[in-house]
């Protein structure tokens, strides 16, 4: 995390540096940089579900090819969750607001939520493990079981980044 922090701070043009000197001024691009590293991270959560969607979905057409169509709604549902997902992360909100926006997040919330997005990088791999235990399934009597499974892996994943917009709400709402 601090790694994407510093990225940004590190490339900073010689106007910045020189507009940090200005007293007041200096918050202002820090918390500007925290914006535009939470952008990236976001930007890199949703890569890496994107890559674990197109699993998914080579998965559905192998059920298809292998004529288990029954067993492609269940595996649908995983899809559409993963999707609704990826597109949430996609278009959130920054974990900390512009200077003028009307959503400003304290510090302590902004540490919430890059646990939040932590946590999502985490459930990354359990998504990933869950399609490969559907992978591994297939033509066995474990598939019902490794189906259910991935569909309750891509649900965390929803509400997951649901308690993460609790914390960008429930601020706003104390800011309001």
């Amino acid at each position: 995390m601090s790694d994407l922090f510093d990225r940004v701070t590190g490339d900073q043009d010689i106007f910045k540096k020189l507009l940090s000197k200005i007293p007041g001024f200096d918050g202002y691009i820090e918390k500007h940089n925290r914006r535009m590293s939470d952008k990236m991270l976001r930007e890199k959560v949703a890569a890496e579900y994107e890559l674990l969607w197109g699993r998914l979905s080579a998965l559905q057409r192998d059920l298809i090819d292998n004529g288990d169509l029954m067993l492609v709604d269940d595996l649908e549902s995983a899809a559409i969750k993963l999707r609704q997902f990826i597109d949430r992360v996609k278009t959130a909100s920054y974990g900390y607001t512009g200077f003028f926006d009307s959503v400003k997040l304290k510090t302590e919330d902004l540490a919430r939520v890059y646990e939040y997005d932590l946590e999502l990088f985490n459930l990354a791999d359990s998504v990933s493990a869950a399609i490969d235990n559907v992978e591994a399934s297939i033509g066995t009597d474990g598939l019902p079981a490794a189906l259910r499974n991935v569909k309750k892996v891509t649900r965390d994943c929803v509400e997951a980044f649901e308690k993460r917009s609790e914390v960008m709400i429930s601020s706003e709402q104390q800011a309001g």
